[in-house]
């Protein structure tokens, strides 16, 4: 059974992501070691106790749909509602509207430990925190008024519509219509697919987020509009009203994830109303919905980096725990009676240390990404280096750490053998709940050509320079320590920011020179070197950390695994990354033609 690593997260937290320099510099207010400490206990009591042990249930039962009404997995609904007694859904709102206007590494290391007890939970109050964000950012204050204070308590949750079944990245060609009513409303008629949490009965409104077309909008992305879309309309007094003309037509049969309600809604076919369409309400400008969605996205893409790092630690647990306990063969060196715990074997040991060091340097990873997001509000001297540093590590967070959830998962099954490969161990629920993270809130694909378009550019590339520059840093204090326990963990870095280095100046240049198609080719392999050195350097920034206070014995001898068994990676993909795209191009041409 999962176990919230609440030590772990406290520490990479405050000692590698940046949060207690940010809270003895005093840009967090009066936030102390007490108060997080006592966040985090209580959050990650609420993963363990219980989220987790109604994971299962949700798997086998999954979410279930009759004539339009989804009912939610066995002790779900109570389950939400105890979540949302807790005020865990405005822990990063805003007070004016009930919120608690914490620092966003505390949300998102809350939902880590959620996400860890159960994805398929957790994607609920994942979306209502992102139309939070973007309802604040872009609504009237009508709307404000109306609809914040619930959608921060949690009693109403939010989604994101924008796939459609003829348009999925490409959300120029949707074709869902919005027509004016003289009143200030709009009439919303399509349909939209892939809607998490589309329908449900654990909250007695929905506020649906609909990204829709305008009659006489322009083509393409800068013709689309954002409407606020509610299940039930809201009366003048607060109170709910009658049905809006929206239902759940459909659930889907997935791979994972099967306790969350992945619906096809359909809005103004008349089944609760007149056929004219549903009641919405325009969000920000017409014709600009596309900014105001990203908002919502933005963040939504950080905390799918959050569901990749929970996965990928719930399971660590489960593999390090069955290698306890499972007997076979002998290791070499057993000196114990009968067979020994596969955990003794070196090739399970190296798996073993591969999940961990994955998962913690994807953590180190994504909380760094939510320190820079913190920053942006709240250092304001230094409020543009902070929002860049934030932009640049938005699609590594969300790609490598999604990558790991799958990959980490899948050495889970491995390290089970046979069993793993059962439903009834658990593990291979990790491996099929991972498997969409990858895929939605932008694939993995599309971050790395945001990655290498868009964030390397940034301030002529100063910006991804100045984050090499930092762990060129890291890397010299880790030869200046002498800690012999690091072997030779300081050239390896070394070597592997200098392969990171030379393909991001590589990569600028091809950018510069207009050979966009040869940039994009090395995208992913740069990704994931860029992943790779941010984990062996932030691994060697705890081992640091830890031994500047105590021995700090465990976590160098991590690091010292990731970087002479992981980071000769970095090599091979920089060369993929320099000279890749002649071949790629050819065989595309050769091949797939």
């Amino acid at each position: 059974m999962y176990k919230a690593p609440v030590e772990e997260i406290a520490f990479t937290l405050k000692h590698v992501a940046g949060l207690g320099q940010a809270m003895d510099d005093g840009l967090l207010g009066d936030l102390g070691d007490d108060l997080v400490d006592a966040i985090l206990s209580e959050a990650g009591r609420l993963a363990t106790d219980e989220i987790a042990p109604l994971a299962d249930v949700g798997d086998r039962q999954g979410a279930r749909i009759a004539d339009g009404t989804v009912t939610t997995p066995d002790g779900w609904r109570d389950l939400y509602r105890n979540w949302i007694a807790g005020g865990w859904n405005g822990l990063t709102a805003t007070e004016a509207f009930g919120g608690q206007a914490l620092p966003h590494m505390l949300n998102v290391a809350a939902l880590e430990m959620w996400n860890s007890g159960s994805m398929a939970f957790a994607l609920c109050p994942t979306l209502t925190m992102g139309a939070i964000e973007a309802v604040y950012a872009h609504g009237s204050d009508a709307l404000k008024q109306i609809y914040l204070t619930k959608l921060v308590s949690g009693e109403w949750t939010g989604t994101m519509n924008l796939t459609e079944p003829h348009a999925g990245s490409d959300l120029g060609v949707l074709k869902t219509r919005a027509e004016r009513r003289g009143d200030g409303t709009y009439r919303i008629s399509g349909q939209k697919i892939f809607i998490t949490w589309g329908e449900h009965d654990a909250a007695e409104n929905i506020i649906h987020l609909v990204l829709a077309r305008l009659p006489d909008a322009p083509a393409g992305t800068r013709g689309i509009s954002l409407f606020l879309v509610p299940k039930f309309i809201v009366n003048s007094d607060g109170s709910l009203g009658a049905r809006n003309d929206l239902f759940a037509h459909s659930l889907e049969h997935k791979l994972g994830i099967h306790g969350s309600p992945t619906c096809t809604m359909i809005y103004g076919d008349g089944k609760f109303g007149d056929g004219k369409g549903a009641i919405g309400w325009l969000v920000g400008e017409e014709n600009k919905g596309l900014a105001c969605m990203f908002t919502m996205m933005n963040n939504a893409r950080l905390a799918v980096g959050m569901q990749g790092v929970a996965i990928a630690e719930a399971a660590t647990q489960k593999a390090i725990a069955y290698a306890r306990e499972r007997t076979q063969g002998k290791a070499p060196g057993w000196t114990g009676t009968g067979m020994s715990p596969i955990i003794e074997h070196p090739d399970v040991a190296r798996m073993l240390l591969t999940m961990k060091a994955l998962t913690q340097g994807a953590r180190a990873i994504a909380y760094t990404c939510a320190h820079a997001t913190d920053m942006a509000h709240r250092a304001p001297d230094r409020t543009r280096h902070w929002q860049e540093r934030a932009a640049l590590l938005t699609p590594i967070a969300k790609a490598f750490a999604t990558d790991v959830g799958v990959d980490v998962a899948s050495l889970g099954i491995q390290v089970h053998g046979g069993m793993g490969f059962i439903e009834e161990t658990g593990a291979a629920r990790y491996l099929r709940d991972a498997r969409i993270a990858p895929i939605y809130e932008g694939t993995n694909g599309i971050q790395a050509i945001d990655l290498v378009s868009r964030k390397l550019p940034l301030s002529g590339g100063a910006v991804v320079r100045a984050l090499i520059g930092d762990l060129t840093a890291i890397a010299a204090d880790v030869g200046r320590s002498n800690l012999d326990g690091f072997g030779t963990t300081a050239q390896r870095l070394d070597v592997a920011i200098a392969d990171l280095a030379e393909a991001t100046d590589w990569l600028l240049a091809q950018l510069a020179e207009g050979r966009t198609a040869d940039a994009l080719a090395g995208a992913t392999p740069y990704q994931r070197l860029f992943g790779l050195v941010l984990t062996g350097c932030y691994l060697a920034k705890g081992g640091l950390a830890d031994a500047a206070d105590g021995d700090g014995a465990s976590r160098i001898a991590l690091c010292r695994f990731a970087a002479e068994n992981l980071l000769a990676e970095t090599a091979a993909l920089k060369d993929t990354v320099v000279n890749g795209a002649a071949s790629l191009a050819g065989a595309a041409k050769a091949v797939l033609a």
